[in-house]
């Protein structure tokens, strides 16, 4: 399962783990995500999406619609495979 945002596009990046000793070792840094239904009254249709914290309270201000139009326009918007309904 991928640990992508399906509007943002944030995704797994890397970075180091730091001792005590200044030794480094590899690590993973995940982004927050959570799998979440929204209905989007424009279109009448439920939809699942895997979205980013950020993009959750940027949804509760604007609106899952306003939100993937306003992406839409900038060119931002990454679709893997489906259609949001927009």
């Amino acid at each position: 399962m991928s640990k992508v945002c399906d509007l943002t596009g944030k995704k797994t990046i890397s970075g180091n783990y730091v001792s005590h000793s200044n030794r480094k070792t590899k690590r993973r840094f995940h982004p927050n995500l959570q799998t979440k239904k929204f209905f989007m009254p424009e279109t009448g249709e439920w939809v699942t999406l895997k979205v980013s914290c950020a993009a959750l309270r940027t949804i509760s201000k604007m609106g899952l619609y306003a939100y993937i139009k306003k992406l839409e326009k900038k060119g931002e918007i990454i679709y893997h495979g489906e259609e949001y309904g927009c």
